[in-house]
């Protein structure tokens, strides 16, 4: 790197560390960085930037924390190309960031899009996409910039879709698998985004607007609308919290009676790679046996996302008639074994 480059770029750093005397910015930081710590002092992270807010907050701070701490940081931004602008928008987003020595990597969904769904399907491509760049480069994390109004949309869209007590606490965990190769970090998670919108103003002073945030046809905006009125009546972020935390102290409850049922009635095969389950499996309470079978099918199957609570509910009811026999669900074939199953991957035929 030639002198003057090297002096542009220690010139820069300087003024991006000097807004860590901020009492506001300081404060965050030191709880982002915490995080990365206990995360066993991660030394190659992967960026999901946005342009919003608390993206470009995420992107400033990873920045910090790779200056302080010789890391290796991979910012990439998703193209969905669902919108016209969404081209333009992204070469906004690697210009700007261009100029705090952030090199910001634009990957681009191509290919046919969705008629429905669409947020969803764009989540999960957004995460496939940059986690196949990651892996490329040796990483396994993977920052995020949820918050805590973040926080609050999901679980009222979980309680919406009738989840169960797992899927209303999983998004107040500050660390997920994505894959076993990906680990997806939240260290912003307890921050309001006005706190992060004062940071990345102060720092970038710009930001992209999408207007799809607005479009009340998702319903992700509908519940952004409802919270403000639930707000209004008391279920605050302070309220939702202790509801959470009550939560997950039951929600840790039974997971300990889940690997209980897991270790006593199962055994992994690992040479065939199938799990066989004794008859006293399903003899647990239901919630525990729905668990457990939930996470054979997920590990065996290969899948991310567990089983539908429904189609496991009506497999379940299934296994305890004395007729059953045999059926697939999520990429498995659960097979009768005397008085016990048999549960290995379905291999599909090439056409």
């Amino acid at each position: 790197m030639k002198k003057k480059s090297l002096s542009v770029k220690k010139k820069v750093h300087k003024k991006l560390l000097n807004y860590l005397n901020d009492p506001l910015i300081a404060r965050v930081y030191k709880k982002f960085s915490k995080i990365l710590i206990l995360n066993n002092n991660i030394n190659k992270i992967a960026v999901g930037v946005s342009g919003g807010p608390d993206s470009l907050a995420l992107a400033y701070f990873t920045k910090c924390y790779s200056i302080l701490n010789n890391v290796l940081v991979k910012y990439y931004h998703v193209n969905h190309n669902l919108r016209k602008e969404s081209y333009k928008e992204a070469h906004i987003i690697k210009s700007n960031l261009k100029n705090f020595d952030i090199d910001c990597v634009i990957l681009n969904w191509k290919g046919k899009k969705p008629n429905s769904n669409i947020q969803s399907v764009a989540r999960i491509k957004r995460y496939t996409l940059i986690s196949s760049h990651s892996l490329k480069n040796k990483i396994n994390y993977l920052l995020v910039g949820h918050h805590s109004e973040d926080l609050y949309e999901n679980f009222l869209i979980r309680l919406l879709r009738g989840s169960g007590l797992k899927g209303l606490v999983s998004f107040n965990e500050t660390k997920t698998d994505y894959s076993k190769s990906i680990k997806i970090l939240r260290p912003l998670l307890n921050f309001k985004k006005n706190e992060l919108t004062y940071v990345s103003k102060k720092i970038f002073n710009f930001q992209i607007n999408d207007p799809s945030n607005k479009d009340i046809i998702f319903k992700r905006v509908r519940i952004r609308n409802l919270i403000s009125k639930l707000k209004e009546e008391g279920f605050n972020n302070e309220k939702l919290k202790l509801t959470i935390k009550n939560l997950s102290d039951s929600n840790l409850t039974i997971n300990h009676y889940v690997s209980k049922n897991i270790k006593l009635n199962s055994n992994y095969l690992r040479n065939k790679k199938a799990y066989i389950l004794k008859k006293n499996f399903f003899t647990e309470p239901h919630e525990t046996v729905f668990r457990s079978l939930s996470y054979i099918l997920k590990k065996i199957g290969k899948k991310y996302y567990s089983p539908r609570g429904k189609s496991l509910d009506l497999i379940i009811q299934k296994i305890k008639l004395k007729n059953f026999n045999k059926v697939t669900l999520s990429g498995c074939i659960i097979e009768k074994l005397n008085n016990s199953l048999i549960i290995y991957q379905e291999i599909r035929k090439k056409s």
